[in-house]
């Protein structure tokens, strides 16, 4: 047992002085180097004992050093180096004076604990001579190296440490004897047996003689592996924080958990999630039931071709309980399995296609770590190391589990919002035409596309057939995204329908749903806490008349249409801009505009024009742009129209785009008769309409549409204001009678009594005809009835 020394307090002269400057301690080394008891000076002014005076002014700082003349008992003066420190100096405190009294003579080269110096100190040192030959090593480098020092003196670094390390270490040495200024070197070498790798910082210095030549070099090695693997941790957290979960793509999110990890953490990654339930709800909380089903997500290896992936991406495997993948999820932590440990093959035994695997490639270790979030477990992510020689350590599996847990937030985030999107896909989808309806007045195309990244919205389109073979055409835009937005988009696209119907002008529809999109704002604020609604829209309505060939169109906030005229350059046409859906008290304007057949017409949101790359005037130019190549086919130009404003398939705002090519109907297919308001020329009115319908040979339905038009023209008569006009439109698949008149009294059905005489006309225009209507005109209404013609035939 080593003896224990006491301290020997008379080895230093120690002194203290107050905040007032008088001595309040006197220790016995202070009596031996002034001769002064303690009882002769303490409660004394210091200044007493200053032979040069008392300073003008208390030194500044925390500590002071200097040179004192003192007075000895005797009387001689005694000059004195001191070190001065100042106790609690907030509080204006004291100093404390001491200054050795056995510094002595440096000790000689036998001195035991000058020899001791090199050979014991717990830092590992070595000297080499100015050909970088090894002179001596102490103890803690002898360690480090894992030879004795003896057994090493003579050679040269890179003959000690390898190759290559050891060059890197000569060419810092060299320019220390080159330079003789010292230089630090962090270097990495694997060292034990584990094959981890060991960080030291290298120390150089030179070694100099009495006349200050280089003579060799100092290397004292620190080793920082604990601080090197501790920063390589934050680092690859830090990593894992930024890369992981830059989209909400549960299968990208899952490959940037593998790739981050490899090979900062393993050599293989693979990453199997529980597919989500057919019901669409979310998985139970708690761990899956075992054997557990799950689908390769995505895996990464550290050599090319993934040659250690067994199951290929996309495809499901079942994992029992004995497996590291099923004892983790029923665990909730992470099982490690190594073949140092021996349980390796017993733990994988269970899949002999796993077990030739791990003999092909050398796996030794592997990791397996729940995905788990809100109580919900997602998945499993495995880790494997096979060329790497460390097994997993307890810190890895920390690491591990860190970054696990990070990424199954963002898993977790990835797949609720994939359901949401889904869900308000779906909606969408079933609210906006699933097909275009076929009409006289145009032929039309369309495409929808959901933002990439904010999610569904509420951009709509709609071709609305209308009475005498008239066609409305509609694009939406409403504010927001998500379900909420989808249902209010369902709800205005209902309401422009039901408006449409009823037959009102562009501009008077604008306002009718003005008023909708406000109350339905009204509906959704909170009045008692003066909140208003949220709810906006911008919308476009056209009108086009194949007969007339004028189309009528109003805006509310909405982009203007583009027009492709026959021969002609695309053009944005110039409409009222109008205010947005929801304002309320604002008017809305119309404007007409004669078309030659074959134009075509373009309506569009916002979305379409609007990049992060350009501004809306470069995407309405674009549009124009790629609109005047002039395909035949309107689904090839819908195609090039989003491929050119959107190359890369993913707008940052949903896109809504129909296009319309007009056609118009010859004269020859529309017949137009004044009607006396006389009961007794309905019969020569009926003679004319039979003979146009053998002209146009439709004799097939003229028993039908004389008895329509006889019941139409009479009602006219009777409750109707002169003039009174009939007109029959004939197309491909339908012919049309309509009956105009002054009055603004609209028809309805009623049920005639048995004995009544009147009463059953329209009603039996109702049973004869597809659909009947009226619509309000500037002179006064149009009362229209619609006869199928293949139906007949």
């Amino acid at each position: 047992m080593s003896p224990v020394y006491p301290f020997d307090d008379a080895a230093t002269a120690r002194a203290v002085v107050d905040a007032h400057g008088d001595l309040v301690e006197w220790n016995e080394g202070a009596r031996r180097l002034l001769g002064w008891a303690p009882d002769e000076v303490l409660n004394e002014p210091a200044a007493d004992l200053l032979l040069d005076g008392a300073p003008a002014a208390p030194p500044e700082g925390c500590r002071w050093t200097g040179t004192l003349t003192l007075l000895h008992r005797d009387g001689h003066p005694v000059s004195v180096w001191v070190l001065a420190h100042h106790r609690r100096p907030a509080g204006g405190g004291d100093w404390l004076l001491v200054t050795p009294l056995e510094g002595g003579a440096p000790p000689g080269p036998e001195d035991p604990l000058s020899r001791a110096g090199l050979v014991q100190s717990p830092c590992a040192v070595a000297i080499y001579d100015h050909r970088l030959r090894l002179h001596a090593v102490n103890d803690a480098m002898a360690e480090v190296l894992g030879v004795p020092g003896h057994r090493l003196r003579g050679l040269r670094p890179s003959e000690i440490g390898g190759r290559t390390p050891g060059e890197e270490v000569e060419e810092h040495m060299l320019r220390v004897l080159r330079t003789g200024r010292g230089h630090d070197v962090r270097t990495y070498v694997p060292l034990g047996g584990d094959g981890r790798v060991t960080a030291w910082m290298a120390r150089m210095s030179p070694i100099t003689d009495a006349d200050g030549r280089v003579r060799g070099v100092c290397v004292a090695a620190h080793d920082f592996t604990e601080q090197h693997r501790s920063r390589e941790r934050l680092q690859l957290v830090n990593e894992a924080s930024v890369r992981i979960g830059t989209t909400l793509d549960v299968t990208r999110t899952a490959q940037e958990l593998a790739d981050v990890c490899v090979p900062a953490l393993a050599d293989f990654v693979s990453v199997d999630l529980v597919d989500p339930p057919e019901s669409g709800g979310e998985p139970p909380i708690g761990p899956p039931g075992v054997p557990a089903a799950l689908r390769r997500v995505a895996h990464r290896s550290a050599t090319p071709g993934d040659p250690s992936a067994v199951l290929a991406v996309g495809q499901s495997a079942v994992y029992p309980a004995a497996s590291p993948q099923g004892a983790s999820l029923l665990s909730g932590h992470a099982i490690v399995v190594s073949r140092d440990s021996g349980d390796l093959e017993k733990w994988l035994a269970w899949s002999p296609a796993l077990t030739r695997r791990i003999g092909e490639l050398g796996i030794h270790s592997v990791m397996s770590v729940p995905i788990r979030a809100r109580g919900i477990t997602l998945g499993v992510a495995v880790f494997t190391r096979f060329t790497q020689s460390a097994r997993f350590l307890p810190d890895d599996v920390l690491l591990a589990e860190e970054v696990t847990a990070r990424a199954a937030v963002c898993v977790d985030n990835a797949r609720r919002y994939s359901r949401e999107r889904e869900t308000a896909l779906a909606l969408q989808r079933s609210l906006l035409p699933r097909t275009l309806p076929r009409t006289a007045a145009v032929t039309a195309a369309s495409r929808y596309l959901p933002a990439a990244r904010a999610g569904v919205g509420g951009d709509w389109f709609d071709v609305i057939p209308l009475s005498g073979t008239r066609v409305a055409l509609v694009v939406g835009d409403v504010i927001g995204h998500g379900v909420g937005a989808s249902a209010t988009m369902g709800r205005l696209r209902t309401a422009v329908r039901t408006l449409a119907d009823i037959d009102l002008a562009p501009d008077e529809l604008l306002t009718h749903l003005d008023d909708v999109v406000a109350r339905m704002s009204a509906e959704t604020g909170d009045p008692d806490r003066g909140r208003p609604g949220e709810v906006g829209a911008t919308c476009l309505y056209a009108v086009y008349d194949p007969v007339s060939r004028r189309c009528t169109l109003a805006r509310a906030g909405h982009p203007s249409p583009v027009l492709v005229p026959p021969g002609g350059p695309p053009r944005r046409i110039d409409l009222p801009p109008g205010p947005p859906l929801g304002l309320g008290g604002l008017p809305f304007e119309s404007a007409e505009l004669d078309l030659d057949e074959g134009s075509l017409l373009a309506f569009y949101t916002d979305g379409l024009v609007e990049g992060r790359d350009r501004d809306v005037e470069a995407g309405h130019r674009l549009l124009r742009e790629t609109l005047a190549e002039r395909p035949d086919s309107l689904e090839e130009t819908c195609d090039r129209v989003l491929h050119a404003l959107l190359p890369a398939g993913s707008p940052t705002d949903d896109v809504a785009l129909l296009l319309a090519r007009t056609r118009g109907l010859p004269a020859s297919q529309v017949a137009t008769w004044d009607v006396p308001a006389d009961p007794s020329l309905v019969a020569p009115v009926r003679k004319q309409v039979v003979d146009q319908l053998d002209t146009w040979g439709l004799s097939i339905v003229a028993f039908t549409a004389e008895l329509v038009v006889s019941e139409l023209v009479t009602n006219a008569i009777r409750y109707g204001t002169p003039p009174i006009r009939l007109r029959l439109i004939h197309d491909e698949t339908q012919l049309i009678c309509e009956v105009s008149d002054t009055s603004n009294t609209a028809p309805h059905l009623r049920r005639a009594k048995t004995w009544d005489e009147g009463g059953r006309g329209l009603l039996l225009v109702a049973q004869l005809t597809r659909r009947w209507g009226s619509r309000h005109t500037m002179e006064g209404k149009t009362i229209w009835a619609e006869l199928a013609l293949l139906d007949e035939e």
